[in-house]
């Protein structure tokens, strides 16, 4: 599908777009050298419209600048800033019952706690990506008890407040399972514990039997406790980036584990009825919600185009054309990274803009807020540019 020329220039476009665009307005712009930690809120040109943190955002961003040190280069500055997160986290962002906080004030005092669990999970990929940067088996071992103790919590009725009265109507979401196969991901690569092959294989199992929905051809959102449909907005919610993005997980995981051919048909499976369901035919890019019964979604954005389900559209497809050699991947590839970096890059200020409603209308020019941060965007550019390359040297050879 492509040319040798063609995927030398897309690499490119991966490699140079993070490290001379994505990674350098963040630096620039969201470093706080006077209370620690980064400013995420940031307006267009990188000016700070909001002093509050996301303690989130902070875990990925120091997950990526110490991938960048152990997986491209060993730039001092960006271990020394992953590091620079990472104390922030630990001085400011536990509560006294060990789970974290949701956001902080700019000095680091706690604003909100949500019953979700992403910003351990978070946390505990910053501290993995860092042990492994910076060979610190003190460091790994405490990103493995916070990932223990996550586990805790999930698994421990009455200890995270649930969404809604779990004797009325029980229920639990893809997040979970979803979050928890990339978080065991990242953390192996920095401590050899059976723990997380052992998570990875259970979640895997979780989404297979539970939240993947043949009648419907697709992955729920959410589902009863024993994966029954439950028929209301939420129980017929569909995200297709959300899909998309458990897909490559375990896409990745098939090759972790040597292209290992039932994971990679259950990823390619669960690929293929996300894009049927997310893919905009008139429009082009990936919606962000449907509904498995093709009735109204309730969300008023529902139709609008988030940057993040692009990314990771961008990074499935390409992942599973390396794996499956299947052409229909390369096409999709080509589809939605062209249709996306024909909308997203500010070619005036640098780095994406976020929001747009579906007919390719700027939403909003900020470029981050408690949601948006320096994580989506290169991670898809580090995923992809690395995956060219293997594809590059396997064509050579």
């Amino acid at each position: 599908m492509y040319s040798t020329q063609e995927t030398a220039q897309l690499l490119q476009v991966y490699r140079d777009g993070l490290l001379k665009d994505t990674l350098p307005f963040w630096i620039k712009h969201s470093i706080d050298r006077e209370y620690g930690g980064f400013l995420f809120s940031l307006d267009r040109d990188g000016t700070v419209i909001s002093p509050d943190k996301s303690v989130w955002i902070h875990g990925r961003f120091s997950w990526l600048l110490a991938t960048l040190y152990a997986e491209v280069e060993p730039r001092e500055e960006w271990l020394e800033l992953a590091q620079h997160g990472i104390d922030f986290l630990c001085r400011h962002c536990f509560d006294t019952d060990g789970r974290m906080f949701f956001s902080v004030t700019r000095e680091g005092r706690p604003l909100r706690k949500r019953r979700y669990i992403f910003s351990e999970t978070f946390a505990v990929i910053a501290l993995a990506a860092c042990a492994r940067a910076s060979d610190d088996e003190a460091m790994a071992r405490e990103a493995l008890d916070l990932f223990k103790k996550t586990l805790h919590y999930l698994q421990t009725p009455g200890l995270l407040p649930p969404k809604v009265n779990p004797e009325t109507r029980p229920a639990k979401g893809l997040g979970v399972p979803m979050i928890l196969i990339a978080t065991a991901q990242e953390l192996r690569k920095a401590i050899d514990d059976p723990i997380c092959t052992e998570w990875i294989d259970r979640c895997i199992e979780e989404i297979e039997q539970n939240f993947m929905k043949k009648e419907f051809e697709c992955l729920l959102e959410t589902v009863g406790p024993d994966g029954a449909f439950i028929n209301t907005f939420e129980g017929r919610m569909i995200c297709p980036g959300h899909s998309i993005e458990a897909a490559w997980f375990i896409l990745q995981e098939a090759k972790d584990r040597g292209n290992d051919p039932k994971l990679r048909d259950l990823g390619l499976q669960i690929l293929d009825w996300s894009w049927q369901w997310g893919w905009d035919k008139e429009y082009g890019g990936i919606i962000y919600y449907r509904d498995a019964k093709n009735l109204p979604p309730t969300e008023y954005w529902h139709d609008m185009k988030f940057w993040w389900p692009q990314n990771e559209a961008v990074i499935a497809t390409l992942l599973a054309w390396q794996l499956s050699g299947d052409e229909k991947y390369a096409r999709r590839h080509r589809h939605i990274h062209n249709w996306t970096y024909d909308l997203f890059p500010d070619t005036e200020y640098g780095e994406w803009f976020g929001y747009f409603h579906r007919d390719g209308r700027l939403s909003t020019s900020l470029k981050g807020n408690m949601w948006k941060g320096p994580f989506h965007l290169p991670r898809m550019q580090l995923t992809c540019w690395k995956i060219l390359e293997e594809m590059r040297e396997a064509n050579a050879s």
